[in-house]
């Protein structure tokens, strides 16, 4: 299980030229499999993905594509994690 954190590095008058881009690189991910959950910072300074890959390596070539990576809007930081507990309908994400 990964965090992407996604943080600006460009003007959000940039990054509003690709959120619907950013967003069909999401969708596309979601229907694949491999993203769980994803959403902005409060305050706007970035985003969150949650993601399940089966290595770093697999999430660094996927972040290749999104188009912040493409046109640098966005610096990304990738935390791997093992989770080992959660809320009961998340129980199938936890690794035994």
């Amino acid at each position: 299980m990964f965090v992407v954190l996604l943080n600006y590095v460009k003007p959000l008058s940039e990054v509003d030229r690709f959120v619907g881009e950013h967003r069909q690189f999401l969708e596309r991910h979601y229907a694949a499999g491999h993203f769980l959950l994803s959403g902005r910072k409060e305050p706007r300074t970035g985003g969150v993905i949650l993601a399940t890959a089966g290595s770093r390596a697999e999430v660094e070539r996927i972040i290749q594509n999104d188009p912040f990576h493409r046109e640098k809007i966005a610096s990304y930081e990738i935390v791997e994690f093992l989770p080992s507990m959660s809320a009961g309908h998340l129980a199938d994400l936890v690794v035994p």
